[in-house]
C-alpha cells in the first residue's frame, strides 16, 4: 500500500507545509536495485583506530571513492569539512577507546561530518564487545558506544542510518560481509542496531551470488514477506524450497516456477509435518527461514483458548519441532543458517497481542537457546524482528493505527517486505555465522522497545 503522506511530504508544496507546521518529514529510502555494482555509490570516509586500516584494505571493493578523517595511519586522501564531497558512507573504529575520557573522540569525529552526509547515508561504528574485555575502564567505554550509536541514529536525517558492530578478535575477516550489508541500501530500513561479530571460518566465495550452491527452505512463502524472502534468496543464488499451507498451493506453485524452485504444500502444525518435510529434503538443507506466522488478536481478558493455542502452534511450536527434526536427522548441512521471524512486539509487547508477543519473544529465546549447540557444527541461528512493514495485513489496519505505526520510528515510515528479505539474505550467507543467537530489528529504529 502506498504511503500518501510520504509522497506529500516530499512534494514542493508538502515540504513547505510540513516545515511550517513542524510535522514529520520522512525521506524516501534508497533500496537495492538489480544491476548495482557497488555496495556504496558515493564517498566513503574512514576514521578511528586499528580496525579502520583493515577496512581501508577492503574498501576498494566497497566503493570507488575513499577518504580518511581523524584516522590512525590511514593512506587514503584526507576528507576536509566544507570542501570534501557529500558522504554516502562512514565507518569509525572506536575499538581503541579504553576509558571514558577517550569517548570525546566520538564527538570530534562525527560532529564535522554530520552536515555533510548525503541522502540515505549509512554510518557504522566498530567496537569490541564489553564482556570480552579484561580492563573495566575499557569495558565501560565500549558499553557507552551503545547509547551513543542509538542516539546518533535518532539524530540523523534524510534517510540516514547508523549501526554499532562489536567485533571480536579473530572476527575481523567477516567485516567485509557485514559492511557490504550495512553500508548499502540493503539495510535501508535498519537503524540503531547493535550486533556482535564472532570468529567464523566460512567465507563467501562470490559476492555476486553469495548464496550460490546453497539450498534454502522458506515457510509461509506464498505471499507477502515470505515471497519476498524467497525471491531475494533466489536472486543471491540459493535453490529454494517454498512451503505454505495446501490452500495456497496455486500461488506457491506459480512463485516456485518463476524462481526455478520447488513447492511443498504442508500444514506445519500437522502431526506428520516433520516426517513429510524430511522426505522433501533428501539432500538436506543449508538455509532455513521460519517465516510462517499468524495473528489472533484479542485483549487477554477476551482471549479464547482457540486463539491462544493457534498462535502458539504456528508461530512457536512448529519452528521448534521442525528444526529439531532437521537437526536430529542430520539434515542440516555444515554451516547451516537458520533465521526465525520474530517481531518488535516480542521485544516491547503490544496491547491485544499477548499471545502473538509471547510467541515472538519465544522465538528470540529459541535462537539464544540453540546458538551454542549449532555453533559446534559451524551453524548459526538468529531472529529478525520486523517493525511496521507495508503488507496486505497492515493495509487492513484502521488508518489511525496505520499512520502511528508508520511514523513512530526514526525513519518516519513503514518498511517493505524487501527490507526484511535483505536482512535474512545477509544472515544466510556463509560468513554470517559470525552472528549467532542474536536479534536484528528491521524496524526503522522504531520508538518502541530497546
Amino acid at each position: 500500500m502506498s504511503d500518501r503522506y510520504l509522497g506529500f511530504a516530499n512534494s514542493n508544496l508538502g515540504r513547505r507545509l510540513v516545515d511550517a507546521l513542524g510535522l514529520p518529514s520522512p525521506a524516501p529510502l534508497e533500496r537495492w536495485q538489480a544491476g548495482r555494482l557497488r555496495p556504496v555509490e558515493g564517498a566513503l570516509v574512514l576514521g578511528g583506530g586499528p580496525l579502520a586500516k583493515q577496512v581501508e584494505a577492503i574498501a576498494p571493493r566497497l566503493t570507488d571513492t575513499l577518504y580518511s578523517f581523524n584516522g590512525q595511519g590511514l593512506q587514503s586522501p584526507q576528507w576536509v569539512a566544507g570542501l570534501g564531497p557529500k558522504l554516502k558512507a562512514v565507518v569509525f573504529d572506536a575499538s581503541h577507546l579504553s576509558d571514558s575520557d577517550q569517548l570525546k573522540q566520538l564527538r570530534e569525529f562525527f560532529q564535522p561530518l554530520l552536515r555533510s552526509l548525503a541522502a540515505c547515508a549509512h554510518v557504522v561504528i566498530l567496537g569490541r564487545a564489553p564482556q570480552t574485555l579484561d580492563d573495566p575502564l575499557a569495558s565501560v567505554a565500549q558499553r557507552a558506544l551503545e547509547g551513543f550509536s542509538r542516539s546518533l541514529a535518532k539524530e540523523l536525517r534524510n534517510g540516514a542510518t547508523a549501526q554499532l558492530l562489536y567485533v571480536d578478535q579473530g572476527a575481523d575477516e567477516q567485516l567485509e560481509g557485514a559492511l557490504r550489508f550495512f553500508l548499502s541500501p540493503k539495510s535501508a530500513f535498519i537503524s540503531g542496531q547493535v550486533l556482535h561479530l564472532q570468529a567464523c571460518t566460512a567465507q563467501v566465495e562470490d559476492w555476486t551470488r553469495p548464496l550460490g550452491g546453497r539450498r534454502a527452505l522458506v515457510t509461509g512463502a506464498a505471499r507477502g514477506i515470505g515471497a519476498a524472502i524467497a525471491q531475494t534468496l533466489a536472486r543471491d543464488g540459493a535453490q529454494v524450497l517454498l512451503l505454505d499451507v495446501p490452500q495456497a498451493q496455486q500461488e506457491l506453485d506459480a512463485l516456485a516456477a518463476r524462481l526455478g524452485g520447488k513447492a511443498l504444500g504442508l500444514d506445519i502444525c500437522a502431526s506428520d509435518a516433520p516426517a513429510r518435510l524430511l522426505e522433501a529434503l533428501p539432500e538436506g538443507i543449508d538455509i532455513v527461514v521460519h517465516n510462517a506466522g499468524i495473528t489472533r488478536d484479542k485483549t487477554l481478558a477476551n482471549m479464547t483458548p482457540e486463539y491462544w493455542d493457534a498462535v502458539m502452534a504456528v508461530n512457536l511450536k512448529a519452528p521448534q519441532l521442525l528444526t529439531k527434526a532437521l537437526h536430529d536427522a542430520g539434515a542440516l548441512g555444515d554451516n547451516a543458517r537458520i533465521t526465525l521471524l520474530a517481531s518488535v512486539s516480542g521485544i516491547a509487547g503490544n496491547r491485544g497481542q499477548a499471545n502473538y508477543a509471547a510467541s515472538k519473544a519465544g522465538l528470540i529465546g529459541f535462537a539464544q537457546a540453540w546458538a551454542a549447540k549449532l555453533a559446534e557444527h559451524g551453524s548459526s541461528i538468529n531472529a529478525v524482528a520486523p517493525g511496521f512493514i507495508e503488507t496486505h495485513m497492515t493495509a487492513a489496519m484502521p488508518i489511525g493505527l496505520r499512520e502511528a505505526g508508520r511514523r513512530l520510528s526514526s525513519l518516519g515510515q513503514g518498511g517493505r517486505p524487501q527490507d526484511v528479505a535483505e536482512a535474512i539474505a545477509w544472515l544466510s550467507q556463509p560468513g554470517s555465522g559470525a552472528v549467532n543467537g542474536q536479534v536484528l530489528r528491521v524496524c526503522g529504529q522504531a520508538l518502541m522497545g530497546a
